[in-house]
Order: structure tokens, then sequence, then C-alpha cells
């Protein structure tokens, strides 16, 4: 408790119970499609097998006011279009088609890299706006991911302004910030309304086990490699859905806490393969020499233990509630935290649990105008291990009052 509690010092205050809350379903697809400029051309691309509807599958999302962003990743050929949004206007299709952004053309694979557009998407897993209205968005670069493996084009951040839907920046990720096994799947961005060029982008390498911090203001880039970066080899081994198995993705969701006294925040972290969270202050991340010192290893702390079976994906902060709320993998769920307590599973709540609706919640994303916490669920591990029936519904998105999710749970004040 006193190492925790000097943390909290150092960078700001700061058996599973359950209070399920009502689950309001907005989206749910049996499989994935698209606005297509004509009907000729969606025929054209199946024809030419371009777009396979059964290989596309919905992974990440992220809300800006009437749009609901949606990224399919290329985990297989035949993907339609990686990053898309839904329209929130009146009135709402459960069954919406996805609709491409910021175009068709930004989304189509180029015959060569010579054709490759700095708007280009080729394939991104999450995305972030953030409170100077832009769409931060990591482009991995890679299409067929399961199978050719074709890289397309190098892993790249590329940024776009939300309000007139055009390219503010791409950056391509230096050689020395990744490694032969490097996977990036995540990008935060950290950021003041009042200062927006001097915003920074912590990317998550799963596969590496580092995090790559990107400095819009000095259009630089860095690695940073620590211990708990790594995954528990005690707890890869997973069941979803009825599927058996084995990850070793390391860090992998990051959030972010309120700024504090000393102008940084906390960054939450875990790994996929992990049931513990840690924690560092910003000032180390954001400094390049301090964040590749070998000396700062003891910055980064241990915070707690979620508890058994409780590894997650995904997570996001409510700078209200001061809550953590992070997807539960293995529980069909999401649960939350009360980041002002210490962490251990007496303090953790099974907010949302459905052994049907929400079997492998992928992403989740709170709202920046709304009390709501958005939920994607998919069944990826039917669909990269077995066959997902395409007669029933595989995908969906909901939306959680996030106040009334944790009333009467230890999340609660």
């Amino acid at each position: 408790m006193r190492r925790y509690v000097s943390f909290l010092t150092v960078c700001g205050a700061f058996a599973i119970s359950s209070a399920i809350a009502p689950l309001e379903e907005l989206f749910s697809w049996n499989q994935i499609d698209y606005t297509w400029p004509s009907l000729e051309q969606r025929q054209d691309a199946i024809s030419k097998g371009t777009f396979a509807p059964e290989n596309n599958l919905p992974l990440g999302l992220e809300k800006w006011n009437d749009k609901l962003f949606v990224t399919v990743p290329r985990w297989k050929s035949g993907v339609g279009s990686s990053l898309n949004y839904i329209s929130l206007k009146q009135p709402i299709d459960k069954s919406s088609f996805l609709i491409p952004y910021p175009s068709w053309e930004a989304n189509t694979i180029p015959s060569n890299k010579t054709d490759l557009k700095p708007d280009h998407i080729i394939s991104t897993f999450r995305i972030k706006s953030d409170v100077c209205d832009r769409l931060w968005v990591m482009d991995t670069g890679v299409d067929d991911i399961l199978g050719s493996y074709n890289v397309v084009a190098s892993p790249a951040i590329v940024i776009f302004d939300l309000k007139t839907d055009t390219l503010i920046k791409r950056y391509e990720l230096k050689k020395d910030d990744a490694k032969d096994s490097s996977f990036f799947a995540n990008i935060v961005v950290d950021v003041d309304k009042d200062n927006c060029n001097d915003a920074y982008a912590y990317i998550p390498d799963l596969g590496g086990y580092g995090i790559v911090i990107y400095s819009l203001a000095s259009d630089d880039s860095w690695r940073v490699e620590h211990n708990f970066f790594h995954f528990d080899p005690l707890q890869g081994d997973l069941t979803v859905g009825g599927v058996n198995f084995h990850w070793t993705d390391g860090v992998f969701g990051i959030a972010l806490s309120n700024k504090l006294e000393n102008g940084h925040r906390t960054a939450f972290f875990h790994s996929l393969a992990s049931t513990k969270e840690f924690g560092v202050c910003t000032s180390i991340l954001k400094n390049k020499t301090a964040a590749t010192t070998p000396g700062n290893y003891y910055a980064f702390k241990v915070l707690g233990d979620k508890g058994d079976d409780s590894q997650t994906s995904a997570s996001d902060f409510d700078p209200n509630s001061e809550v953590l709320f992070f997807t539960q993998l293995q529980k069909d769920g999401v649960a939350c935290w009360n980041t002002k307590k210490v962490l251990a599973p007496e303090n953790v709540a099974l907010v949302a649990e459905d052994g049907e609706r929400l079997v492998f919640t992928n992403d989740i994303k709170l709202a920046r105008d709304e009390p709501y916490l958005y939920i994607l669920s998919d069944r990826m591990p039917e669909f990269l291990y077995g066959k997902l029936d395409q007669s029933k519904i595989n995908y969906r998105i909901f939306r959680l009052n996030v106040n009334e999710a944790i009333k009467g749970t230890p999340c609660a004040g």
C-alpha cells in the first residue's frame, strides 16, 4: 500500500462485484457491407475477389459528433474499406452500411507503392479523435495479414481534420521504432485544447513489447521499452465463445487520466495476455531523453491486479468519475475500476455481461459529448480460428450509460 500511495503522490492522486446495467444495442450485422458508389462496382469487386463479405470483421470504434467510426482491419483478403463511419443522424438503421472515410479512393489498395497517396489507409485497427477535432489513425500498412501478409506501406500515423475531412499529416514510423515482431494495433492521443500543436501519440507495440511516442510539434518519434510491456506467461491461455487459443500479446491498452497539477497525466497500461494494470507519468514518455534512459525503470509502477480471467483488450478513462473502463474478454463483458482506489479484485465491478451478444468485447470508447460508453463485440476468435455462421448476428455495437453503470458498485464515489 505504501508503494501505491507513493506513486500517486509523484504523478497526482488517482472477488469481482457485479451491477449489470442495461445495454442499448445500436447496430448489429451478420456481415459487414459498405455504401458502394454503385451496385455494379460492388458486384465487380466480389467477382474480382477484392470484396469478400465474410472476411470483413469490424474491430475498432470512435465517436465524434454525429459520426461513429468503425475500423475493419485487413485480416484476410477482400476487405472493402478499412476506415469507415456510420452517420448517427436520425433515422438510424441497425444494419447500416459503413461509409468509407475520408473517401473510397483513400481506402483502395494501390496497385503499387508509387501510387500510394498521403491520405491512403491500408489497414487500421484502432483510431482516436482528440479535443482539437482531429482523427488519429494508426495504419499498419499490411493487407491480408493472415494470408499473404502483403506489406503495401510502412506503418504510419495518419491525421485528419474532422471538420473538413481533409488530411493534416502522414508520418511514417522510423525504422528503429519497430522490430521484426512489431504489431501496432492501437493509438492514444495526449493533447490540450488550448495548445493543439503540442500533441503526443502513444502507440503500443503488442508484438515487439514497446511503446512508440510521436510528437506532433517536433515531428519526431521514439521507442520506449520496459519489462512491464511483456505478456504474462501464465495468462496467455484464453477461452472465448467456446474457442480456446493462446496469445503472447504484450502491451495493448493505454488510457490517460485527467491532467494533473504538474501538467501531465497518468498513463494506465496493460498487456492483453495479463491481468495486471500498470502506470507511468506521461512526463517520462514525452521526454525523449528520459523515456529512453534505462535509469527510469522505476518510474513505471505496478498498480494492481484485476483478478482471475480478467484479460483486457481496450480500456478508456472517464474524466468525470475518474473511473477506468476495460473489456473483459473471458467474461463476455466490460468492467470498471475507480482509479482513486487500490486496484484489487474487490474494487473491480462487472458493469456489462452477455454470453451471447458480448462475445469478445474488442473495443470500447467513451463519448466526449455524452455520458455513454460505446462497446463493439465481434466474436473475433471464431473468425480467426474457425468460421463464423453468416446466418447469425456476429457483430454488434452498444452504448452504456456510464453513470448508471457504476451506480451501486465499488466504482462509484
